[in-house]
């Protein structure tokens, strides 16, 4: 098969485009210039779409002898994950950068040209595997090494964009990783992985907000709406939050406080003791199936977070823009704009953006 490798400068998709050329691929590799400006994008070891992680890539593919192309996706990344980002904070909400961009550009737009320039589908250093169903239909499930599993961020994929994407890391742990990198010479074997948001050069996700949005006065408030302090901006904060909060005055019982609810609107920050986190349901807007949608209660687990726990949960689709889930096991500190991935034992079944939780009673 002819390949595109997504190439980030990591020692992951180092690999993964090596195996597939050891397996008899036509690869050609491939860096995303995400940013029309690289310098303002996070530099050094933590990025993942830097001026070094384009060189690390180059490096990489001509260890390996294949084809090496730099695709500016830069409009595209900030159409679709930037403005999204903001907008969602604006609004109040909590989103995951990371896997709207997977959604968007390395399994849409990287894809979708890939494609149309002859391709059969593409490779990347994600850790996660891809299986045929005895149905035909083709399944995604974690990966071997659960601590670097990377099914949550990749559950917003179609049936079609499975059927093309190969993950050669999938059965794979990390240490293994790095000792064939080594082995094969290439120069990215112990770069440290990446973290954090690309785009923010920093890290401080609050300071980049506010340049972009401005200032956008509120308070913050306790639970019987009691003004504790006022705010630049309700953006800074997010649902569970506890550090940061300065809010002077300590709770009656002395015990911390945390971020319950925010309202963009009036820009209104509510807090208060963590009992009042505990989430039993939520809802999920505009749901995409890894296959086909789920008919009726479905007994699985949802993962809420991209290194979260998994929940004991039942499932059911309400209509095609809505799903409820009914947590077994309560959740904290849950926000709307997070991701619900659905699992069947180790398959992703699909995922959804929550929009609305429900506060579990108070516990004895």
């Amino acid at each position: 098969m002819r390949l595109v490798a997504a190439m980030s400068g990591g020692v992951d998709s180092a690999v993964a485009a090596a195996r597939a050329v050891e397996a008899g691929h036509d690869v050609t590799g491939v860096h995303l210039a995400l940013s029309r400006n690289p310098r303002s994008y996070r530099s050094g070891a933590r990025g993942c779409c830097s001026i070094e992680d384009s060189g690390d890539a180059r490096r990489a593919a001509d260890t390996l002898g294949i084809p090496f192309y730099v695709w500016d996706m830069s409009q595209e990344f900030a159409d679709e994950v930037v403005d999204d980002f903001v907008a969602e904070y604006e609004a109040g909400r909590t989103p995951n950068p990371c896997l709207r961009c997977n959604e968007k550009i390395k399994f849409a737009a990287v894809l979708d040209r890939a494609l149309a320039l002859g391709f059969d589908g593409v490779v990347t250093g994600h850790y996660a595997q891809v299986r045929e169903g005895a149905d035909g239909v083709v399944e995604m499930h974690r990966a071997h090494d659960a601590a670097k599993d990377q099914s949550y961020v990749l559950g917003v994929l179609t049936q079609d964009q499975l059927s093309r994407s190969h993950f050669p890391l999938g059965d794979s742990v990390k240490p293994e990783v790095r000792a064939e990198a080594e082995r094969r010479g290439l120069q990215v074997a112990s770069k440290p992985d990446s973290h954090d948001i690309c785009f923010v050069a920093d890290g401080d996700n609050a300071g980049w907000l506010a340049e972009k949005i401005g200032p956008r006065p509120g308070v913050v408030v306790d639970e019987d709406g009691a003004v504790l302090r006022e705010h630049e901006g309700a953006y800074a904060y997010t649902i569970g939050q506890r550090r940061g909060l300065r809010l002077g005055v300590p709770a009656d019982d002395g015990k911390p406080r945390f971020v319950l609810d925010i309202e963009p609107v009036s820009g209104t920050v509510t807090v208060g003791p963590r009992e009042q986190l505990r989430v039993d349901a939520l809802e999920g807007f505009k749901p995409l199936w890894c296959g086909a949608a789920p008919v009726g209660r479905l007994e699985c687990t949802v993962q809420l977070r991209a290194h979260g726990a998994e929940h004991r949960a039942v499932v059911e689709v309400l209509d095609d823009d809505t799903v409820r889930v009914d947590l077994l096991d309560p959740a904290e500190g849950i926000a709307p704009g997070q991701a619900c991935v659905i699992y069947d034992g180790t398959r992703v079944v699909g995922s959804a953006t929550i929009t609305r939780t429900h506060r579990a009673a108070p516990t004895a």
